[in-house]
């Protein structure tokens, strides 16, 4: 009995050092990945221009509440309580509208991001998985979350070919 619990734990320990030494791992370098992407590099740059132009309408509302704030003090002195409410509730008004604006633009450029996020993401993912099928590897890793790496091969160069390739089609 003792010969055959010998012999079966030989063989589970001969099929995992046989599993262990077929296992293929790669890596990949994705800051190269994404940094060589033309459709990153764009998105990027309309991501830019579109938080840009919600600065330059934040300013322009700014600069109407501090002339509506500089009219109020210059005139507050000859209006009567009254006026002078509606022009405090007035200019209160206005500094809540840039206050939510603020929150629409922010929320509208982080919905763009990630939104471009996935596109860019899932042309990665194909490109590293025509890769690693490709050239029969069980893992593709990436190297900035690794904390320990003895081994494996970079793919990186392979996958940023068959990424262009993805963004021409």
């Amino acid at each position: 009995m003792k010969k055959i619990l010998f012999a079966l734990a030989l063989t589970v320990c001969a099929i995992a050092t046989t599993q262990a030494q077929t296992t293929k791992i790669g890596h990949v370098r994705s800051q190269a990945l994404l940094d060589t992407m033309p459709s990153r590099k764009e998105a990027i740059k309309e991501i830019k221009a579109i938080e840009a132009s919600g600065v330059k309408e934040l300013r322009d509302m700014d600069s109407l509440i501090q002339v509506m704030y500089l009219n109020y003090q210059k005139n507050e002195k000859t209006w009567s309580e009254t006026v002078k409410q509606y022009e405090q509730q007035r200019l209160q008004r206005k500094q809540q509208e840039i206050e939510e604006r603020q929150q629409q633009i922010d929320q509208q450029l982080q919905a763009m991001t990630q939104e471009m996020n996935v596109v860019i993401l899932d042309k990665v993912k194909k490109a590293v998985n025509i890769v690693a099928t490709a050239k029969k590897f069980n893992y593709i890793i990436d190297e900035s979350s690794t904390l320990y790496s003895a081994g494996g091969v970079d793919v990186t160069n392979e996958v940023i070919v068959e990424l262009l390739k993805l963004e021409k089609k």
